[in-house]
């Protein structure tokens, strides 16, 4: 399965979610997350998306500057029409293309900006791997408060680690037989 692919696979897990949550489940803060809510993590994770996919300048972007969308982590459904809207834009995606990432690692000097070679596709890929650690994170939340909604097993469970433990359970299952 091609990249974009993994990604739409990813947010459509998220989708289905939203399409489950209660206004007030989605926005109910979570004191095991600091006080986040699962909107909050949802509206981290699309704004990643946002930055990468719909960036003014189509070579240069930055997380740290992203535009910021309050009202995602309070509206599902407003999240779902952005979700909707970055599924449409990696649809379309077809080939990797170099970009540069401008970022800010210092958390005092607001000056000290690194320009990064990336590329869309390792881009992409990161913005994979981050949705699938607030995956985890949701999850978690959801566990604090008391959601009974069926996700698939891997939701917020890295692939290699969701192989691996596939391959030690049927490891197991022969060593028992």
């Amino acid at each position: 399965m091609k990249l974009p692919n993994q990604c739409i696979e990813n947010l459509s897990q998220i989708s289905e979610l939203l399409e489950k949550l209660s206004p007030d489940q989605y926005r109910r803060p979570c004191s095991i997350l600091s006080g986040a809510s699962i909107g909050q993590h949802v509206r981290h994770i699309l704004e990643f998306y946002q930055c990468l996919l719909f960036s003014e300048d189509n070579s240069t972007f930055s997380y740290d500057d992203r535009k910021r969308v309050s009202f995602l982590e309070y509206a599902p459904s407003e999240a779902i029409k952005l979700l909707e809207a970055i599924v449409h834009k990696l649809k379309q995606l077809k080939e990797d293309a170099p970009l540069k990432l401008i970022a800010n690692f210092d958390i005092t000097d607001d000056s000290c900006h690194h320009t990064l070679d990336t590329s869309l596709f390792r881009e992409l890929a990161y913005n994979l791997e981050h949705s699938i650690h607030h995956q985890a994170l949701i999850k978690i939340g959801m566990k604090e408060l008391k959601l009974d909604i069926h996700l698939p097993d891997h939701f917020g469970m890295a692939p290699a680690t969701f192989r691996n433990n596939n391959q030690l359970q049927e490891t197991s299952t022969q060593n028992m037989h």
